[in-house]
């Protein structure tokens, strides 16, 4: 097995012991739809992604009084702010310009300093970027960074405590810091496991990528899995290690994405996002063998518009 690999397991088993106090063990859920089936439910880890795993991995391996800046209006920006707040450490968030204020006051609330820049989220990191190099400050990437990335992979480390044994694991592919996280740790403690990585059609970077052995430019188009959409870094750390780990790459249309989420909703009685709908869009078209009887699909997170969910519903 590849050093990386190995390197980035072992930084996940120190990220968990770091993170025990800040973050929630979630749930392995069996599925009421298939005996075979089986939920990481992100969905109800604080801040309601998984993100705030890497957040805090990041936040706590880093020297007390190091100034941080991020960008995301997102999930990763919540989660670092929530993290910021926590563990004591300063940190500004590059928004957009155009971040809804609903976001923006749920980033407000931790404390943070925040700057407007930029008409999308592309131009808001590249600004973070640049006022990191300027100010002296420490650059957090949402996927690019080994804490990060480790704090991902205890995803991987409670699934090996919550079942003897995984066949496949299903986990919807952004920038790669979740996939690589959770894929270096079960293929260094349980290589037979497969993992099963799934991109949305309309923004597919890491998919791409991993088929050209290198970042590619890719066309975006809008995703109800708008967790995963945009692209990579050149030199991003979650190439190399998704190339040595995902066993296969499945990719699924809106559609397939919209009915998934749609079933979570309905015969799971699940809450989840877009990109959580992904992976299970996943499982659902790959279908796994009669061999296969303890799959995992990763529900990455839970926010949602529940206007999506509404809608969703009465169709």
């Amino acid at each position: 097995m590849e050093n990386i690999v190995l390197e980035q397991a072992a930084l996940a088993v120190k990220a968990r012991r770091r993170i025990r106090d800040f973050v929630y063990e979630t749930p392995l859920l069996p599925a009421r739809s298939d005996t075979s089936l089986f939920f990481k439910a992100e969905n109800f880890q604080h801040t309601g992604s998984f993100k705030f795993r890497g957040a805090a991995s990041k936040m706590t391996a880093i020297e007390k009084g190091q100034g941080l800046i991020t960008a995301s209006s997102g999930n990763h920006g919540i989660a670092s702010a929530k993290a910021a707040s926590l563990t004591g450490n300063k940190l500004t968030v590059v928004l957009p310009k155009t971040v809804t204020q609903a976001k923006l006051a749920r980033i407000e609330a931790y404390g943070v300093e925040i700057l407007l820049e930029g008409d999308e989220s592309g131009q808001a990191e590249t600004h973070a970027q640049a006022a990191a190099r300027r100010r002296g400050l420490v650059y957090v990437s949402p996927y690019n960074d080994p804490d990060i990335v480790a704090g991902q992979g205890t995803i991987g480390l409670e699934l090996l405590d919550q079942h003897e044994q995984i066949d496949t694991v299903f986990i919807a592919m952004g920038g790669g810091g979740l996939i690589s996280g959770i894929a270096a740790v079960l293929k260094s403690f349980s290589p037979e496991t497969r993992i099963i990585g799934v991109a949305a059609e309309n923004s597919a970077a890491l998919a791409a990528a991993i088929r050209a052995g290198r970042v590619v430019e890719v066309e975006h188009h809008p995703t109800l899995a708008d967790g995963v959409a945009g692209g990579m870094d050149e030199d991003s750390m979650t190439l190399p290690l998704a190339m040595a780990t995902v066993d296969e790459i499945v990719q699924c249309d809106e559609a397939e994405i919209a009915a998934a989420l749609k079933d979570l909703v309905l015969k799971e009685n699940l809450i989840v996002e877009g990109a959580a709908a992904l992976a299970y869009a996943g499982f659902l078209k790959r279908r796994p063998s009669a061999e296969e009887t303890a799959n995992v699909v990763v529900l990455c997170g839970a926010n949602v518009d529940p206007r999506t969910i509404l809608s969703l519903a009465r169709n």
